[in-house]
């Protein structure tokens, strides 16, 4: 069934990620009235927008809608690494390392917490300094 989008005042919004990205499921949105797909930055991973957004333009002019995409641009969210045996307790003035994983078994261990290596952690690591404050885990760790 066709919609007749003359007549909303509203804009629907779609979130999309790795469940609803795909080239089947796309058309199946904006034929259901999505207006704006919101790419959420702060869970990117390599390759995925450029994947996608050009499967949304091809969509939306094939389909004749307008579709807008939405960047949600909070930022990049710092991910700490794999734990290694039972969870690292971090205590208040204790001192430890933050650095990046240097391959897949440096896991996080009592003294050493370790993010996997992305832009963004490579970033952070270089303009860190001693008594910086780190929130972690969306604010669970500083």
């Amino acid at each position: 069934m066709q919609m007749d989008d003359s007549k909303r005042r509203t804009k629907v919004v779609a979130s999309l990620g790795p469940s609803s990205w795909s080239e089947g499921m796309i058309p199946k949105m904006i034929a259901a009235g999505t207006n704006i797909f919101r790419l959420n930055c702060s869970h990117r991973r390599g390759g995925d927008f450029e994947r996608v957004y050009p499967l949304i333009r091809k969509y939306a002019s094939q389909m004749g809608k307008r579709v807008d995409v939405l960047g949600d641009l909070q930022g990049p969210k710092f991910r700490v690494g794999e734990l290694q045996g039972d969870p690292v307790e971090l205590v208040n003035g204790e001192v430890l390392e933050f650095c990046i994983c240097t391959d897949d078994s440096d896991t996080i261990r009592p003294g050493r917490i370790t993010m996997t290596s992305t832009k963004e952690q490579l970033a952070l690591v270089k303009a860190c300094q001693v008594g910086t404050v780190l929130l972690i885990e969306d604010g669970l760790m500083e």
